[in-house]
């Protein structure tokens, strides 16, 4: 499995999605206080115009499930509220920078909001290929989103790796469950800022749109939320199967050499679990094909907690809330522009099929050197592997999801940018710098505003996509005076919207008939 997406690895895990150097603290003066359930709540006015507030909204014993605060506390690094959380433990990090006790979220809240307002609240879970990232990644400064959305911006951590999600103790899915505490807290503390919290709207990118498909497959989740923002989704791996979950957490745990004790587990340094799990990472697909070269470390179908795989392999449940899923042009050009095998060097058309017969098996391989979508017509064959990257790991599957939600009683919304601004992990990138394309996170600094300079038509899109956010998050439907109409999706056509264009997308392999059905995902392919 995956030896296609072995081309996208090194760029997925550690480029398009790694985590650039995180900002430890804002600039932020004139403080504000607010009265909460739980305490007297200290913010600081953000330099781009909200009051920003971070806190900790709850705690966990390693590898335990966490709970929510029963007081509001400022985060483990945050010595005065303009202080930032630490992040999560992870890899390639300094450890100055993380700590364990780093349940922690950022609340960014218009000044003008008072406990009547009841306002919606946007919370926004990072990406990262659930190993790395935190809520003060490049772009996620909120204060801008909440002004234009007249709305209160949460951006949340969770455990990340074998820390949230790779348990000796045989714990699932804690990482998720952070997030569900993160909701709980939320709840409870909103209304004092002036937000309902029955209009909450989840919101993230990659691995953090990875985390809202579960969510909405984890029925003791959804009565949190109401409604869900999809981000460039890597839909096409599906959810871990328990099976190959036990492999991984099995080897993981003979590396760490605790056995079952409790004691042994709760005094390994913080260095030997972050080594073990980049060692499980590296062979990960070599234990269990299913588990994949690129995002072996992701939220399992536990059958308890997440429930539903909602994809094509089981019964598709009945659904109701409204959800917008959006990719961008060129999701795979950070891996293929971006792999060591491929930077300085084009790829002939032969090669091109042995790429795919490698990756896809022969009768998969097939359908796709068969088919219409991806003839190479040019002397550089990365062309055609970075829309059959981004067909299949993204856009398709995600089209494929929409259809199958508005099926099952839901409404959606989908798009595809062809704007963008490059995020700092695809500055290095010739590829990404290029007029026209829209890598993977380039869509990150659109939806936040904060997008450095913009040009005109960045600015535009801004507007236009922070008025879509706005109508969305108050009445789950995204159009809104002034900006594109955006017709939800159907059961065969989901009118998918050029967003910074006009139009829609053509649909070209992205048709019910192709992926899914010829070649199919990789999730039919290793479903358990």
């Amino acid at each position: 499995m995956f030896a296609f997406n072995l081309l996208l690895a090194a760029s997925l895990l550690f480029s398009a999605d790694a985590r650039p150097a995180t900002t430890s603290s804002l600039a932020g003066s004139s403080s504000v206080t607010r009265v909460t359930p739980l305490g007297i709540a200290v913010g600081v006015l953000d330099p781009d115009g909200a009051y920003r507030f971070p806190v900790k909204y709850g705690s966990a014993a390693r590898w335990q499930p966490s709970t929510v605060a029963t007081s509001w506390g400022l985060p483990t690094g945050a010595s005065t509220a303009a202080g930032l959380p630490l992040t999560c433990p992870q890899n390639d990090a300094d450890p100055s920078t993380f700590t364990e006790d780093c349940l922690s979220l950022i609340l960014y809240v218009p000044p003008s909001f008072n406990v009547v307002t009841a306002a919606p609240t946007l919370v926004w879970i990072h990406g990262g290929s659930f190993i790395v990232g935190s809520a003060t990644d490049p772009g996620l400064d909120g204060s801008k989103l909440a002004l234009a959305t007249n709305s209160i911006v949460a951006v949340i951590q969770y455990r990340l790796g074998t820390l949230g999600f790779m348990a000796p103790n045989n714990q699932t899915n804690l990482g998720l469950k952070d997030t569900v505490t993160a909701l709980k807290f939320l709840r409870t503390v909103l209304p004092s800022f002036g937000g309902s919290p029955s209009k909450i709207t989840l919101a993230g990118q990659s691995s953090g749109a990875s985390a809202i498909r579960a969510l909405l497959g984890t029925p003791s989740a959804a009565s949190l939320f109401r409604s869900a923002i999809l981000q460039s989704d890597t839909m096409d791996y599906g959810f871990l199967g328990t099976s190959t979950q036990a492999t991984l957490v099995s080897s993981f745990a003979a590396e760490l050499g605790c056995g079952s004790s409790s004691s042994c587990l709760n005094a390994l340094p913080l260095y030997k679990i972050l080594n073990a799990e980049n060692d499980l990472i590296n062979n990960a697909a070599g234990l269990d094909a299913a588990a994949g070269s690129v995002e072996p470390i992701r939220p399992v179908l536990d059958g308890t907690f997440l429930t539903s795989p909602l994809d094509s392999t089981a019964p598709f449940p009945s659904v109701s809330k409204p959800i917008l899923v959006t990719t961008v042009l060129n999701e795979a050009g950070p891996a293929i522009y971006g792999a060591s095998s491929l930077t300085a060097n084009t790829l002939s058309a032969d090669t091109f099929q042995l790429v795919c017969e490698g990756g896809f098996g022969d009768v998969r391989a097939a359908a796709i050197l068969n088919s219409p979508f991806y003839v190479v017509s040019g002397t550089d064959a990365r062309v055609q592997l970075q829309t059959l990257g981004t067909d299949q790991v993204w856009r398709c599957p995600s089209w494929t999801f929409s259809r199958a939600w508005v099926q099952n009683g839901g409404t959606a919304f989908v798009g595809q940018f062809v704007v963008g601004s490059t995020y700092p992990a695809n500055a290095g990138l010739p590829f990404c710098a290029q007029a026209g394309v829209v890598c993977h996170q380039d869509d990150i600094m659109i939806v936040f505003g904060t997008a450095p300079n913009p040009t005109s038509a960045q600015a535009t899109l801004i507007t236009q996509m922070q008025a879509h956010y706005k109508a969305f998050l108050a009445s789950g439907n995204p159009n809104a005076a002034g900006v594109p109409a955006w017709t939800a999706a159907g059961t065969s056509d989901v009118h998918p919207l050029v967003l910074g264009g006009s139009g829609e997308v053509a649909v070209a392999a992205c048709t019910p008939t192709f992926w899914g059905v010829m070649p199919t995902y990789d999730y039919q392919v290793f479903n358990e």
